[in-house]
């Protein structure tokens, strides 16, 4: 489109029409390339640079503790921007500043900014057509930048060194997990992953990671000591502990940092390994917290002025975070306890209870799973057993056989079906054959979300759990398929 759109329509069809690697899979490192962002960026006024930011990769769990960081944040003042992938709904809940996304005439808007920069970037010397995912990390500073946000909370799309986000200029680096996912652009060991992923560290800025397993903590920290960055590991500077719901209204979990213990913070969100994104957010701002203390230290007695230099060297946007010299208490937990994450073990509705959820690999099922035996176990109050229906699809590229694994034995009757808004779809009899090779699960194929819908509210009882897991995209399609009956 050569001409600036007029619609909503027509700025989400612009974006829509751009090479999509959500819908079409890359085929390897060579699509992604971080000069292409600098160049569309830089035609923009380079806003990533102006604004200081808190940069999270992981597989899993980077979402839940971007939220999780974003509403601290505002709890403590701050006027927080938020950048996450993909969508549930409207394009625009990728991008929200202070709880708020773009509302159309601002989508209008944006969107008629970035349209002479695409234009350019497809015109220069050295032409490229930028992507999906580019253009929408573009709009997303420009909104970050015009509604003045204070900090920005920003989720890494896909791996890390090669994303489009990772052009920022961040006060802290996350890692939230590291398990094998995208493994035809990532790499195949665990290693390997965690080398892409910690490509998000920059050199002197704080690192907080989440990751277990040597194999990928040794590369994150190899990183870190190239970079000169200083690592907070879990189990190591911080540790958790996790306390199941039981009879009480949500979980809960005991947080200890080198700089404070958390005690019975709210988890809005289900499961151990939320407990566990938790502990992570919480490092994050003690380490935050401890950075301040070191650059108030130097103000108020100089050091060294090579040491001194270094320290706002690597923090130039230091100042973002003198709010968090004050007791921060009270902002955790009102921001904990207003974290909200659709399909993250989201809990629909009861009788049967209803769960919808994104997990999308192994590990992610894996937790699932667990989540399911803590706090949705298959006993009433009385004793009686109920039982458990799993609604799955899936995504060609992903390790379906290895989700089926985890998945298949927590529940009495499987639906498999696929989803319709993505060509990425694994069809239904092959789900059924990937299945029967890890065992003999009672199942029904059927071709719709809409059908598959349908059969669960047959076979389940008011005591029963109807669950919906194995793609973002068929979580989405039936949780809308809920909320709109």
């Amino acid at each position: 489109m050569s001409e600036p759109v007029q619609t909503y329509e027509q700025a989400v069809q612009f974006l829509f029409d751009r090479v999509n690697f959500e819908r079409t899979p890359a085929g390897g490192k060579q699509d992604f390339k971080l000069e292409r962002m600098r160049r569309l960026l830089e035609l923009l006024g380079s806003p990533q640079t102006q604004l200081p930011c808190i940069h999270i990769a992981g597989t899993k769990g980077k979402g839940s503790t971007a939220i999780m960081l974003a509403e601290m944040l505002s709890a403590a003042g701050y006027r927080t921007g938020l950048y996450t992938s993909p969508h549930v709904e409207a394009f625009e809940e990728r991008m929200q500043v202070a709880g708020v996304s773009p509302n159309a005439g601002q989508m209008i808007e944006l969107v008629r900014q970035v349209q002479p920069a695409v234009r350019q970037c497809e015109t220069d010397p050295q032409p490229f057509n930028p992507t999906f995912f580019e253009i929408t990390t573009a709009l997303a500073w420009l909104f970050f930048l015009q509604q003045k946000s204070d900090i920005v909370v920003l989720e890494v799309g896909l791996g890390g060194r090669l994303d489009s986000t990772n052009v920022c200029s961040p006060i802290a680096c996350v890692l939230t997990t590291i398990s094998r996912d995208h493994t035809q652009i990532l790499g195949s060991s665990l290693s390997q992953i965690a080398r892409e992923k910690a490509g998000i560290i920059k050199p002197g800025v704080p690192v907080i990671s989440g990751v277990v397993g040597d194999e990928a903590q040794a590369e994150i920290a190899e990183t870190c000591r190239a970079q000169n960055s200083d690592l907070w590991q879990i189990d190591r500077e911080f540790s958790y502990v996790y306390r199941a719901a039981g009879n009480g209204p949500h979980d809960s979990v005991d947080v200890t940092t080198p700089v404070n213990s958390w005690s019975e913070l709210p988890l809005m969100l289900s499961g151990k390994h939320q407990a566990h994104n938790a502990a992570v957010a919480m490092a994050t701002i003690d380490r935050l917290r401890k950075v301040d203390e070191s650059l108030r230290a130097c103000e108020e007695s100089p050091c060294s002025t090579e040491s001194s230099q270094a320290l706002r060297d690597s923090n130039s946007n230091h100042g973002v975070i003198r709010l968090l010299r004050e007791d921060f208490a009270d902002a955790a937990i009102r921001g904990m306890s207003n974290v909200r994450w659709p399909m993250r073990i989201e809990v629909m509705s009861r009788n049967p209870t209803v769960i919808v959820d994104a997990a999308h690999n192994w590990e992610s099922a894996k937790a699932l799973g667990r989540t399911l035996d803590e706090s949705f176990p298959n006993r009433t109050a009385t004793g009686e057993r109920s039982r458990r229906v799993l609604i799955f699809a899936a995504t060609k590229d992903k390790d379906v056989s290895g989700i089926l694994r985890q998945l298949a034995p927590c529940f009495d009757s499987i639906i498999l079906t696929k989803y319709l808004n993505n060509p990425r779809a694994v069809l239904p009899d092959h789900l059924r054959h990937l299945m029967q090779t890890s065992g003999d699960f009672p199942c029904h194929i059927v071709e719709t979300p809409a059908d598959a819908w349908q059969l669960a509210q047959r076979i389940a009882t008011p005591r029963d759990l109807i669950c919906v897991t194995g793609s973002f995209f068929i979580a989405a399609e039936i949780r809308e398929l809920i909320l709109t009956n």
